[in-house]
């Protein structure tokens, strides 16, 4: 490593919660100029060290130093004051203010309350970082959509002009401009010599980014790493404590009847869609962002009715109109945002699998609640989710569990085509996994699945064949034998492939 200045220290990390052990021993070392990964699996502790990092929670043992001297943090307000900042995954908006309000709340007394001179610095601060090409200064709480709503959130942090900065997850709801504009900044900031840490479950981001990787399992340190110095699966290998060399093995399932036809299909998202999936098979969908794969995934769940063309369940054409439509056709649907459009985030695991067979779980208007918990109990025993209880608020789940309580409202229906967009987005290699495994086992139990990823280290190794997008159309489709990273890529831009 070379010679940097240390900024912060944390030391012998301890915290728990009741019986819970969240944090045993933990080090981490952030360095003036330098980006630090923070990884590990869900539930590592990588949330309760930053909460402690932020001032939240106070550890039972252990020390902080900033600069070589010990803090103690009551709340966030004393984080803020030493330098610290922590940039949350969920960004907390004032909805019925500016973007300039929301950015310098709490910093207000410094340009004395005059919205002029609050929006020409907005302004220049988004300028700097060029978010002025996707955020304006007066652009009202409610209206932002989620990719805005976490640049806010950034912004708050870096115009306090801080000396230590730790992004959780930054770019989960981020598109590829974002991305690119967040890369920038953070470069920028090593250039000016903040100490950064970086959370996050995507690989390519931390050999991008990051010069350390320091990995936390269950809630102990396991060690840090120089990236030059690592690899993949040496990461996956301390994050999981065992390799993953079969990581996306699938054994292909016989193939059954043809479960879903697309003919020329079309609407306002897509246009002349032609594709075809049969029981057992899993066939997945790739393309650039913007290609529309989830517009594509939401025309056959009967979000966006089609104009043109005709869709078939298992040889019979169906009417799909709107949701109800597709459910009763055979066809469950695993969203992209999984909190925002499928899951009651303040409603239990109970609550949310049962959601979509209540009627059959009734009689007349009264829900047989011993059913009612014996199927969600069932699916929380088969999916391996992880949760206390079936009343468990989903909410309080991890992604990665989260996921599988959607994947268990829909299996309660026993689907004949199950449709996932981005099923391991925000999810852990652990839980990636075990979704795999799930999608395995629904294909061989004769389940068509339909898959959009945009990793295509994951669409490469869990589909049988695979359906390129580009503006809208299916530019291509490639067989299991004969797709690789480079022809989905040309496919995706609509150049032309060789055989």
């Amino acid at each position: 490593m070379t010679h940097t200045t240390m900024a912060l220290r944390a030391t012998g990390i301890t915290k728990n919660f009741g019986p819970v052990k969240a944090l045993r021993g933990v080090e981490l070392e952030l360095h003036r100029g330098r980006v630090t990964a923070l990884m590990g699996e869900n539930g590592a502790g990588k949330s309760t060290l930053l909460k402690i990092l932020n001032g939240d929670f106070k550890p039972d043992t252990g020390q902080l130093l900033i600069d070589g001297r010990p803090v103690d943090f009551s709340d966030p307000s004393d984080a803020r004051a030493a330098g610290l900042r922590v940039i949350a995954q969920e960004p907390e908006i004032i909805e019925a203010v500016s973007v300039a309000e929301n950015i310098f709340v709490g910093n207000l007394g410094s340009l004395r309350f005059s919205r002029n001179a609050l929006i020409r610095r907005t302004r220049e601060e988004l300028t700097r970082w060029g978010f002025d090409r996707v955020l304006r200064a007066e652009t009202i709480g409610s209206e932002l959509s989620p990719a805005q709503r976490q640049i806010v959130e950034i912004m708050r942090a870096v115009v306090s002009r801080p000396q230590i900065i730790c992004f959780d997850e930054p770019t989960s709801s981020l598109g590829d401009e974002e991305v690119a504009l967040l890369f920038a900044l953070i470069r920028q900031l090593q250039a000016d010599g903040i100490a950064v840490a970086y959370v996050s479950h995507r690989m390519a981001e931390i050999f991008q980014l990051a010069d350390t990787i320091t990995v936390l399992r269950d809630g102990a340190f396991v060690g840090t790493k120089e990236v030059a110095e690592t690899t993949h699966d040496e990461l996956v290998r301390m994050m999981v404590g065992r390799d993953l060399d079969q990581f996306f093995h699938r054994d292909p399932a016989p193939l059954g009847e043809t479960v879903l036809a697309l003919e020329a299909v079309g609407n306002q998202h897509v246009s002349g869609i032609d594709i075809e999936v049969r029981a057992g098979e899993v066939v997945g969908i790739a393309g650039l962002v913007g290609a529309g794969r989830s517009e594509l995934m939401k025309t056959i769940a009967g979000d966006f009715p089609i104009t043109e063309g005709r869709i078939s369940i298992s040889g019979k054409q169906v009417a799909i109109k709107q949701p109800s439509d597709s459910i009763r056709a055979g066809i469950g649907f695993a969203p992209e945002e999984r909190k925002a459009e499928a899951l009651l985030l303040q409603r239990s695991v109970r609550d949310n699998a049962a959601l979509v067979v209540l009627k059959s779980l009734s009689r007349w208007i009264f829900v047989n609640s011993r059913a009612e918990k014996a199927l969600a109990q069932d699916y929380i025993t088969r999916l391996r989710i992880r949760t206390p209880s079936a009343e468990q608020l989903v909410g309080n789940l991890s992604g990665g569990n989260q996921q599988k309580v959607v994947l268990a409202r829909w299996l309660a229906t026993k689907p004949k085509l199950l449709l996932l967009d981005e099923p391991t987005r925000g999810i852990d290699v652990g839980a990636k996994s075990e979704i795999y495994a799930i999608i395995d086992e629904l294909a061989h139990q004769g389940v068509a699945v339909l898959v959009v990823s945009s990793e295509l280290p994951e669409v490469l190794g869990i589909s049988d064949r695979i359906y390129v997008m580009a503006e809208g159309r299916i530019s291509g489709e490639l067989p299991r034998a004969a797709a690789t990273e480079e022809r989905i890529l040309a496919l995706a831009m609509n150049e032309e492939v060789s055989a």
